[in-house]
This record gives structure tokens, sequence and C-alpha cells, in this order.
């Protein structure tokens, strides 16, 4: 009873001393970190931001939808994510159970044969000491630097979540770009195919003027280097599209196979082009909210290196069987208890604990560093998507005259020639300004679809 009495008054002064000191509690470094401003005019201020749609209504082709499904399950990157938030939530389970005492269950046998000379040698040849016990250890978390343990290690499990969705929102991205990039080749494809078609019968064409007088050698050669040409890039784009399709198999976690397709003219985006608030990157960009979980991580860290320059309070307390006699072992008699309060204030250890502090103190302000880079880098990327879209959108205007301009220019030009009013290197040069023209207006539909799909990624989009 006087035990207990002395036990629960020593436990009420822990209490009391704790009520002492609060660790300090995490506040968003606003200071350090300043409005984030998008480099546009052209933002309308009532829409929805694209950064709060789902991947499935943002992407509206059906069999792209299934690629990026099928590369969320079986991307090794993602799966590598998903068991390093398994990691971070054992140690935030550990961080939790921290508050708890550790309990051991010890049984022990020691046999021990004593010299003549010694104490206890007249009395005893040898000694058999049997002992089961139970040992109680638990540190009062005066200074609050089990609950910032605690408190870094679920920032440290958050950082681990939000870096699952950076990688999700990061593959999602590639997938869709690729698969507009193979979309765009297709086009290229058929483009080339036809013209490849054209210069044939355009080098047959002139082989039968040749013969009739009416062009010298020159034309026909210059014809057939173009069919040369033509088969070249054909054999380029059939290339382009192999290695496409082995990259973007690898990203679903297969092998190099055949990727399935619709057609560049079904595409559908959601196209309102919106970013939100700027500060919306805070709460919706994954490597954003991952930098400001490190930076809580420090700064909880920063908390656990000052409460190790105060005192630390325990108590242990050992309980159990201990006998002479194995017959006598389980008995009332045989029972015993040890009980100790101890405190620890650390004096003199070489610096360490003053070297921990001052670690955690420039990891802290490391954090914060970084914080304010990701931001940074975070806002170029939407601005650069979003010069990216707008200059998309003004080239494939003005190229799509440009390619209407050089179709007139090789239809006169045909009859010109048809009526000897032109030469058949003019017809060549039409030609040729055709096709680069067309190609090009493709290629900047694609560069549209990808600053969507870009400043989909860089406003934290896809991971919802």
């Amino acid at each position: 009873m006087k035990i207990t009495l002395k036990l629960i008054l020593f436990i009420s002064l822990i209490g009391l001393v704790q009520s002492c000191f609060v660790t300090k509690d995490y506040e968003r470094p606003s200071d350090q970190i300043n409005p984030i401003k998008f480099r546009t005019d052209q933002l309308e201020k009532d829409s929805i931001s694209m950064s709060s749609l789902s991947w499935r209504e943002m992407f509206k082709d059906s069999i792209l939808q299934n690629h990026i499904e099928e590369a969320l399950e079986n991307n090794q990157d993602i799966r590598i994510a998903i068991q390093q938030i398994m990691v971070a939530n054992s140690f935030y389970k550990q961080g939790k159970a921290g508050f708890y005492p550790t309990i051991d269950l010890n049984g022990t046998y020691n046999y021990q044969e004593l010299s003549p000379n010694s104490q206890f040698g007249s009395f005893f040849t040898s000694i058999d000491q049997y002992e089961l016990n139970t040992s109680l250890s638990w540190e009062a978390d005066i200074w609050g630097k089990i609950k910032s343990t605690e408190r870094a290690f679920l920032a440290t499990y958050m950082q681990s979540k939000a870096a699952h969705k950076a990688v999700k929102t990061d593959l999602i991205s590639r997938i869709a770009t690729g698969y507009f990039q193979l979309l765009v080749l297709d086009e290229q494809l058929k483009i080339t195919e036809r013209t490849l078609k054209s210069r044939i019968e355009s080098h047959e064409t002139t082989k039968a003027l040749k013969a009739s007088g009416r062009l010298t050698s020159v034309a026909v050669n210059q014809t057939e280097a173009q069919v040369y040409e033509v088969e070249a890039l054909l054999l380029d784009i059939k290339n382009e599209i192999k290695l496409l399709e082995n990259t973007l198999s690898i990203l679903k976690g297969k092998s190099p196979q055949t990727f399935k397709r619709g057609l560049l003219s079904e595409q559908e985006l959601f196209q309102d082009l919106t970013t939100g608030v700027a500060s919306d990157l805070l709460e919706n960009r994954p490597d954003v909210i991952a930098a400001e979980y490190q930076l809580i991580n420090a700064f909880e860290l920063t908390n656990v290196a000052r409460s190790r320059f105060y005192p630390s309070i325990t108590l242990t307390a050992t309980t159990g069987f201990q006998s002479l006699d194995a017959s006598n072992f389980i008995s009332t008699n045989s029972l015993f208890l040890n009980l100790l309060g101890g405190i620890t204030q650390p004096v003199f250890n070489r610096r360490q604990i003053k070297t921990e502090y001052e670690v955690a103190e420039s990891e802290k302000e490391q954090a914060v560093l970084n914080l304010e880079r990701t931001l940074l880098i975070a806002s170029q990327e939407v601005s650069d998507a979003l010069l990216n879209y707008e200059n998309a959108e003004s080239r494939k205007r003005i190229k799509s005259k440009e390619y209407k301009a050089y179709q007139r220019a090789l239809r006169d030009s045909r009859e010109l020639l048809n009526n000897g009013l032109a030469n058949y290197l003019e017809v060549l040069n039409a030609q040729e300004n055709a096709l680069n023209r067309e190609l090009e207006v493709i290629q900047i539909e694609f560069d549209r679809l990808s600053a969507v799909v870009e400043l989909y990624r860089s406003l934290g989009g896809g991971w919802q």
C-alpha cells in the first residue's frame, strides 16, 4: 500500500511537470512563401480548376482510359511507391506506440560453483537460482519528445502518400502525352503514304513528258529524288511509332508490344483552361504537398532535438518469482518486486546533443528552401504550359492558312505547267512546301494537346 501511494505521487509529479512545457506547433512559413503568380492574361475567373478533375473526366477516350488504368495497376514505380507508404506507415505506428511502456518477460537459470575460499564457499559448494520476471520501463514525455517523434513519423507517412500521388500524376501525364504522340504519328504516316503515292505518279508523269520532249532529265531526276526522300521519311515515322509503343508498354509494366489506339480527330479534352487560385498548388500539387510534409518532419525533429537538453524521467519496475529451489519456485514466498524512478540530466556528452540540435535546425531551413523552390518550379511549369498552349493555338491558325496557301500554289503551278507557262521545278517546290506544312500542322496539334496535359499535371491533377 505504501509503495502504491509513492508510485501514484511520483506519476502525479510527472504529470505536473509535463504541463509546464509544450513543444512548438508547426505553422506554415508564409513569410518565406510568397503568393504565386501565373504568367498569363487569358484565364477564366469563374470556371472550375482543371486540378479538381479526375483523369477520367479529363480524358474522354475510352481506349486511353484503359491504358491509364492498366498503368496505374502494373507500373513498377507505382508499386514501389505503395511499398514506401507501407514502410512509412509502420514507422508511424511505432511512433504512436512511443507513449506506452516496454514490457519484457525474462526467464533465467543460474548455476554457480563457489570457491571454498570465497565469501560463501564455507557454506555452499554450489548455488542454483531460478528466476521468472516481468520488467516494465516507461519514460515520461515531459518535454514533448515522444509526441514530436510521433508527429515526425506521421509527416513522413503523409509525405510518402503525397509522393505516391506525384508518381501517379506523372505516370498519367506520360501515358496521355505518349498516346497523343502516337495518334499524331499515325496521321503523319497516312499523309506520308499518300504523298509517296503521289510522288510515284509524278515521277511516272515526268518520264512520259521527257519521252515526248516536253521535259528534260533534270525534272525526271528531281521527281525520283523526291520519291526516295518520302520513302526515307516513311521509314523514320514507322520506326518512331514502334519505339514509342515500346516506351508506353514499359510504362504499363508490360513487355514491348503493339499499343491499341483511336484517331486523332476523335480526341476530346476538357479544355476550360483555368488554373484556379494560385495558392491551390499548396493543396493540389503532390510534390508541393510532399515538400511541406518534409518541412513538418524536419520541424518536429527540431522539437525532439531541443527536448534532449532537458532531463528525462523514467520509471522501471520488475516483478516475478525468484528461488534457489525449483520445488518452491512458484510460491508466494518466491515473489519479489523492484520499483525504480529516475531522473537524468545531460551534463557533458562531448557536444553530441548540441550538434544534433544544430543539424536539426539546419535541416529544417533546408526543408523551407526546398518547399519554396518546389513552389517556384510549380509556378513556372504552370506558366510554361499555359504559354505553350496559347502559342500552339495561334501557330495552328497561322500554319493552317500557310498550308492552304501552298495547296493553292501547287494547284496553280500544275495548271501553269500543263499550259507550258511554268517549269516542273516550280511544281516540285510547291509539292515539298505543301507536304512540310501539312506535317507541321499535325505536329502543332500534338503541341496543343500535350500543353493541356502538361497544364493538368502541373496543377496537380490526376491523382484524384
